[in-house]
């Protein structure tokens, strides 16, 4: 470990090369293989499967246990980053957070329907891990990176996440194609299910190996104490968010764009973290084969292209501004969850895909560095962040019970996603009320 100034070179690249080391989570496991191998577990069997005492289809079922994760991680990001904010050691929790996460990814290779329970805890571990990593990792930014910098290396960060997301899944997409080059056995089917198994090892692999880069330079926090672990210091989390939410009455801004935060996150991340399992189901491909290599397609097109729009939306802010440049976004999303509902082929699919990476990591970038620049002068950094991860999560909590509940009474996620549009509209509206500069 070392300590590195403020607005270093070197500590910014530090903090952002975490995005590198934890994206694998993101695409692999929530975005691209895991949600077709979880799909391929039901491809000789109905889509529906009782847990819980209840008949729900599986891919309401997913969306449930994602929106129950993010409960736990509502209710717990304040107790923890309060308590790492108090002792000075965000750092400590980041990493506990990010090995959970990582170990649990690699649990996922035992994932099946006959012990649905364990796999479905590992699913829930893995989301945890991910997102409660995150928490601290996000509070970092006003500590390590100036206000005129900030837009720039949360860009940054998105774009090596993509990257090395993108390396790591061409990787496991060769070893799902072309199993026995690389001396995995078995039929065509059973070895291409080998292969997405040992893809999940492979993401808590890397998340962990190259997350040691950012701890190395990382310091441990912004204050330094040592300090007894009591029952105040516990729930001192809670408290802070109450004094932030106190503080938002005074700070309009501020409020008016946590608003808008919230609506647009509720729908962004919910259609993020469903886009396969609509597309494995809705989408009229010729046969499992082709499913299963067009969706992965998708979601690398995804990624290499969203590259592309973190770069172009940090430019476009600091042109036109971030709430204006966030509006325009937001309509974009608008516009793509109407044409949603009436895809059917591949093509479109395609389509929509290069649409929708256009706008997904500009749109999370300048949300993070947009709320870093409005919040008032300050050394407690968690508490703010972790308002704003709880806003978040609450918010991915409604969507996808939004989209699950519907998916389960439909039989289909099309309704859902157009639904989804609506938060997109009314996030523009509560975004107009914000001051444009």
């Amino acid at each position: 470990m070392t300590n590195l100034p403020k607005g270093s070179k070197k500590l910014l690249n530090a903090w952002a090369f975490y995005d590198w080391a934890n994206s694998v989570y993101t695409l692999t496991i929530a975005s691209a293989v895991f949600p077709i191998f979880y799909e391929a577990l039901f491809s000789k069997r109905s889509h529906y499967i009782e847990v819980f005492g209840l008949e729900l289809k599986n891919s309401a079922l997913i969306s449930f246990t994602t929106a129950f994760a993010f409960v736990f991680v509502a209710f717990f990001s304040p107790l923890l980053s309060g308590i790492a904010d108090y002792v000075g050691n965000k750092k400590s929790f980041m990493k506990f957070f990010c090995y959970v996460g990582a170990l649990s990814c690699m649990g996922l290779y035992w994932f099946n329907l006959e012990n649905i329970y364990v796999g479905l805890l590992f699913y829930f571990l893995g989301l945890i891990g991910y997102w409660g990593s995150l928490v601290f990792y996000n509070s970092y930014l006003p500590d390590i990176a100036f206000p005129e910098q900030q837009d720039k290396i949360s860009a940054k960060g998105y774009s090596l996440g993509y990257i090395g997301s993108v390396i790591l899944l061409i990787i496991n997409l060769a070893m799902i194609m072309k199993p026995k080059v690389f001396g995995i056995t078995g039929t065509d089917g059973e070895a291409a299910m080998k292969a997405m198994r040992y893809s999940f090892v492979m993401v808590g692999v890397w998340w962990i190996l190259f997350s040691q880069y950012s701890y190395y330079f990382l310091p441990k926090g912004s204050k330094d104490k040592s300090e007894k672990l009591t029952k105040a210091i516990v729930f001192n989390g809670f408290k802070e968010l109450k004094k932030v939410w106190n503080l938002l009455k005074e700070n309009i801004p501020l409020k008016r764009y946590l608003g808008g935060f919230f609506v647009s996150s509720m729908a962004v991340q919910t259609v993020m973290l469903v886009a396969t399992y609509f597309g494995a189901q809705e989408i009229l491909w010729s046969s499992k084969a082709e499913s299963t290599t067009g969706l992965i397609i998708c979601i690398l097109l995804i990624q290499l292209v969203a590259v592309l729009g973190a770069v172009l939306t940090s430019r476009a802010s600091a042109k036109f501004g971030n709430i204006p440049t966030l509006i325009v976004i937001n309509c974009i999303w608008l516009v793509f969850c109407a044409i949603a509902y009436f895809i059917t082929l591949p093509i479109h699919f395609y389509a929509m895909a290069t649409m929708a990476g256009l706008v997904m990591g500009g749109i999370q970038a300048l949300s993070r560095s947009t709320y870093s620049k409005l919040l008032p002068e300050t050394e407690d950094t968690a508490s703010f962040f972790s308002f704003y991860d709880v806003a978040e999560k609450i918010g991915i909590v409604i969507g996808m019970c939004v989209y699950g509940i519907i998916d389960q009474i439909t039989g289909s996620p099309r309704l859902a996603i157009v639904f989804l549009g609506t938060f997109f509209a009314i996030a523009i509206f509560l975004l107009r009320r914000v001051h444009k500069k």
